[in-house]
């Protein structure tokens, strides 16, 4: 066993048993490289990644490959899922030295940390155009040896290069802000539109990822403004990726993106934040239409985390593996010959409903191994009855087979997302068995995930957590418990702005606006990085706007508010252009540019509160706060609920804008007539 052994991360610790001297990140490693005048082999992946599996049985399982990295290089694996900051620190040489990036990442470092030539998967020999590692090995040890200052060279103008892409934002008193308007929305629109795939759903072409913060983006701004064409591009994506392979039709939930532009096959690997997101956006999608397929989406979405990636205190794990007992798919495909078996009667319904062929439509390119990936065949329905009833069986059957391998980590940052979307779920379908899974998670993190002093950690893994949080993982935090504050308990208020206060305090960059990755206590890296495009998760600056936003909304904290709209006009002039690089920094905007809507509803608990309730549950409010309380509650926490009280002992609504409330109202059809006349831009 090498030194991975001991590692908190699954994802190192599947390589523990590798022949290659393995290093995990840290000062050891480059301690010996600076002692033995050797470069960094720098190696970054994650466990659910099936390039990573494949590099991996090739190379680093191999002890001829391994002999050469131990021989010539100081070799360091890295989790990119712990470590963020370091795999955006090299990602960005990686694009710059070759245009793209991906996983695994390969990278090369002088011993002081400086990339000089990176990529991101090689094969272990020459293959369709692409060097073999040994080769690639060979070649940059003969480069160390003999031409180590023209690397040197290229690993200064890559630092420079690095520097320039994590210095974005802009000083107070630049001229480069452009103003905040409603037309920037308006333009986003028009671009979405120009990329949205009208034949078979989403966004751009293949491959294709879900892009479930743009969807939700158009379902909030179609709220708001309902134009037929905007909400088509939000239904037209949530119809195909609930119809494709992409979404588990047995055991629900997502796979991260398909390799096609119709959805059929994806990457198998299920992520705990394409849940998070994709939940939200169905929820949405159901609140806004009221399509029951929606509902059964989130509904199914959410059993399958409660279900499958749930630690029994309460955490919720990363993600599950594309492969099972070495094969990609294998989980979750079928031959016609086992739902011949299981299906009974409702086999040709199963066959016509599924598409399901004798040949198969899903062929593992390394094995050969063949079947169906289920998807529904047809226009946009309600899941017959027969289908319904016969999944049970299918389900079962599946839970015989070689489980994906299952990377238990908790990230406090992905939970986060998870949670806000589990809350408003919980709320919006009156799940009570929900809102008590989202109430212990959030007591899971704030235990486990926190230290004495109050500083947040970023993984957790069989009761250890040793990383320091990053900017993403307080400003998710934050946006969470503002969630529960509005639809639960406005005293977890406190703890938003206490967790708001550490993001500032630790991450704030006062020079240029907006939040560093890494907090001011971290480890000193070759540059500090600042992200600020929303991927496959949202980036920290569009949390961290968007929650400050939210608190300011509910606080009247200005400075919170003033961080957030600096950060906003700073990117102003590039939001519209490219809405899928910010989509959730747009849905900040919404607050930005839309009269506040804040809502205080106050009264004991009883029928006529929750008729009031009922109002603002399954209907969606861009831009929006609210809160509910018991009489007296929650006033230290927030001005909306200062001297406001019942109506002749009847629970009262109270809507308002910027803490200045109109009269209150006393019954569902009131308060509906408020709502609608104060849905307006400003």
């Amino acid at each position: 066993m090498n030194r991975l052994e001991h590692e908190t991360s699954p994802y190192l610790r599947q390589h523990a048993d590798n022949p290659v001297d393995w290093y995990p990140w840290g000062e050891e490693a480059f301690a010996r490289a600076r002692a033995e005048g050797k470069p960094i082999l720098l190696s970054v992946g994650y466990s659910s990644c099936h390039w990573c599996h494949v590099m991996a049985h090739e190379s680093f399982e191999n002890p001829d490959v391994a002999a050469v990295m131990n021989e010539k290089f100081v070799n360091v694996k890295v989790d990119r899922e712990d470590r963020p900051d370091v795999d955006a620190i090299y990602m960005q040489a990686v694009q710059a030295m070759t245009g793209s990036g991906g996983w695994p990442m390969t990278v090369f470092l002088d011993p002081d940390g400086r990339p000089f030539f990176g990529g991101t998967y090689f094969p272990p020999d020459d293959r369709q155009g692409m060097p073999g590692f040994v080769r690639i090995l060979d070649a940059v040890d003969d480069a160390w040896s003999t031409r180590r200052d023209e690397l040197g060279q290229q690993a200064d103008q890559l630092h420079q290069a690095i520097v320039e892409g994590t210095s974005f934002g802009a000083a107070p008193h630049e001229s480069s802000r452009g103003a905040l308007t409603p037309a920037i929305l308006e333009q986003a629109v028009g671009n979405l539109h120009q990329q949205y795939d009208a034949r078979f759903g989403g966004f751009g072409r293949a491959p294709k990822f879900p892009q479930a913060m743009a969807i939700t983006l158009l379902l909030d701004l179609a709220t708001a403004d309902p134009r037929p064409e905007v909400l088509e591009m939000a239904t037209g994506s949530l119809d195909a990726m609930a119809a494709g392979g992409i979404y588990d039709q047995v055991g629900g939930g997502f796979h991260r993106y398909s390799v096609d532009a119709h959805w059929l096959v994806p990457h198998f690997e299920k992520m705990l934040y394409d849940q998070a997101l994709l939940v939200r956006a169905y929820l949405h999608g159901w609140m806004v239409t009221g399509a029951e397929r929606y509902r059964r989406v989130v509904e199914e979405t959410i059993t399958y985390v409660l279900r499958d990636l749930r630690h029994a205190a309460g955490g919720f794990f990363s993600a599950e593996d594309a492969d099972s007992d070495g094969v990609e798919g294998k989980f979750y495909v079928w031959s016609l010959e086992e739902l011949e078996t299981l299906c009974g009667d409702a086999l040709p319904d199963v066959v016509r409903h599924f598409g399901v062929t004798a040949r198969g439509n899903f062929e593992d390119p390394h094995t050969g191994f063949r079947g169906n990936i289920l998807h529904a065949v047809g226009p946009p329905e309600d899941r017959p009855e027969s289908i319904a009833a016969v999944l049970p069986a299918l389900f079962a059957a599946r839970e015989q087979r070689v489980r994906p391998g299952l990377d238990d980590k908790v990230l406090l940052g992905w939970n986060a997302l998870f949670l806000r979307s589990l809350v408003e779920a919980a709320h919006a379908l009156r799940r009570d068995d929900w809102m008590d899974a989202a109430r212990v998670n959030v007591r899971f993190l704030l235990r486990e995930l926190r230290r004495d002093d109050g500083r947040l950690l970023r993984s957790w893994q069989d009761g250890r957590a040793n990383l320091l949080a990053y900017a993403e993982d307080y400003a998710a935090l934050l946006e969470a418990l503002l969630t529960l504050a509005e639809l639960d308990d406005v005293q977890w208020l406190a703890e938003a702005r206490t967790v708001a206060d550490g993001l500032v305090t630790l991450f704030a960059d006062d020079e240029r606006g907006g939040f560093f990755t890494t907090g001011a206590d971290a480890e000193a890296l070759i540059v500090r990085p600042k992200d600020f495009q929303d991927n496959a998760t949202p980036s920290e600056n569009s949390l961290a706007a968007d929650g400050l936003l939210r608190l300011s909304a509910l606080t009247g904290d200005a400075d919170g508010a003033a961080r957030a709209e600096h950060w906003l006009a700073t990117l102003a002039p590039v939001l519209g252009e490219h809405p899928t690089a910010f989509a959730f920094l747009l849905e900040a905007l919404q607050r930005a540019v839309r009269a506040p809507l804040e809502v205080a509803i106050v009264g004991d608990d009883g029928p006529a509160r929750d008729a009031l309730v009922d109002v603002l549950r399954a209907r969606v409010l861009p831009a929006s706060v609210r809160v509910t309380a018991f009489p007296g509650v929650g006033v230290d926490l927030t001005p909306l609920l200062a001297d406001r009280a019942p109506v002749d002992g009847r629970p009262a609504a109270y809507v308002c804008e910027r803490f200045a409330c109109r009269l209150p109202v006393t019954t569902p059809d009131a308060l509906v007539a408020e709502l609608d006349a104060r849905r307006s831009p400003r």
